[in-house]
């Protein structure tokens, strides 16, 4: 394919071989979904590939938005790792395989924040050799042959800056919902965690108290998760599961709790958990990637926001309600406002969230619910 006009694109069929990157977390890689969804909706033949960090490649398994996941340790590049001329070696190799897959556009799914993240998602997608090249632009993406004006953090969604990409190349699709394929197995082996917990036939809620271990920061007190939980038992009569890992202050939501709680942490993989969160009533968490599978999964999603700016990571959910819950003081958001990193842990004092009460909370559930406090 001739190297085309920057900013003239071929018919987004003419295009065979596709590379998406996306080499974030669990809740950016499904964010971008949706722009997946219309790049395959638009060339059904075409070709589409995604590049991710090994740890959320197991999201895009059995997807068929794409034809093949790729994974890529990015983790191995940041920070002092990127000055060991041994950390080098290997991320050369990947660079000459991309090559050789010859894709005709790569769509870049990150922002140019960093000068650092600027220079290494350059190279990346120069080694690949593809003639069209679509990315957000802040002023530091000249190099993109097809760029989308990056308004800052938050001027859009996440979800609605990947879709511009997808569309600057030519895709749309009616459904923009976030995409998690979940399988027969997962939904199995859910239902058999569940009644082996005494959940199999009760409507129950997943409280989720971690935030991954990016941004701990985003976290609301776990006695204040406990007393959620209580408060959703005694007045809807709905019993809670607790979802994560052991750095997710599972340990600590237990520790507080003044009520039964099922403990499913480290149980479930990633599909299995979605699987959990599809039969689930209601989901409570912070910004994190499990609440972004919530979504996925179209479960009724309370999200609770502190540091992190609303505004851009909000659960996504064109076909089921959520609420976003935060206190709304005038220094939050303080991580990732405008084109900055921001206060990425936040202030010391963290009054965003440390001020954040459970009846504000349990109001959000409440509604979400769809019924008054003792109706259940």
């Amino acid at each position: 394919m001739a190297l085309p006009a920057r900013f003239g694109a071929p018919a987004l069929s003419t295009y065979q071989r596709i590379l998406a990157i996306k080499l974030a977390d669990l809740g950016d890689v499904l964010n971008v979904t949706p722009a997946l969804r219309g790049l395959r909706w638009g060339n059904p033949a075409a070709q589409i590939d995604v590049l991710v960090n090994p740890h959320t490649a197991a999201l895009l398994e059995g997807s068929t938005l794409i034809d093949e996941v790729l994974s890529f340790p990015k983790t191995s590049f940041e920070g002092l790792a990127v000055l060991r001329p041994a950390a080098w070696r290997p991320l050369a190799r990947q660079m000459r395989w991309l090559r050789a897959r010859k894709y005709d556009a790569v769509v870049n799914f990150h922002h140019l924040t960093t000068p650092l993240g600027r220079a290494k998602q350059r190279a990346l997608i120069a080694a690949t050799g593809a003639p069209v090249t679509t990315g957000l632009d802040n002023g530091h993406g000249g190099w993109l042959t097809h760029p989308v004006t990056d308004e800052g953090f938050g001027a859009r969604r996440e979800v609605e800056y990947w879709l511009a990409l997808a569309g600057r190349l030519g895709a749309s699709c009616p459904d923009t919902s976030l995409d998690l394929p979940v399988g027969a197995a997962d939904h199995q082996r859910a239902q058999a965690v569940l009644a082996q917990a005494g959940l199999g036939d009760r409507r129950f809620a997943v409280l989720h108290p971690g935030s991954g271990g990016f941004a701990p920061a985003r976290r609301w007190d776990p006695p204040k998760f406990a007393a959620l939980a209580a408060a959703l038992r005694r007045l809807f009569d709905l019993p809670v599961a607790l979802v994560g890992t052991a750095s997710d202050d599972i340990g600590a939501v237990l520790a507080a709790a003044t009520s039964p709680l099922v403990d499913l942490s480290g149980r479930l993989s990633l599909k299995e958990l979605g699987a959990v969160l599809a039969r689930s009533a209601l989901f409570v968490g912070a910004d994190s990637g499990v609440m972004h599978m919530a979504a996925a999964m179209r479960t009724p999603v309370v999200a609770i926001f502190g540091p992190s700016n609303h505004l851009a990571w909000a659960p996504w959910t064109p076909g089921s309600p959520s609420e976003v819950v935060r206190l709304g003081i005038s220094c939050s958001p303080c991580a990732y406002v405008g084109h900055h990193v921001g206060l990425r842990q936040g202030c010391p004092e963290r009054t965003c969230l440390a001020d954040l009460d459970v009846d504000r909370v349990l109001a959000a559930a409440a509604r979400l619910l769809g019924s008054e406090p003792g109706v259940g």
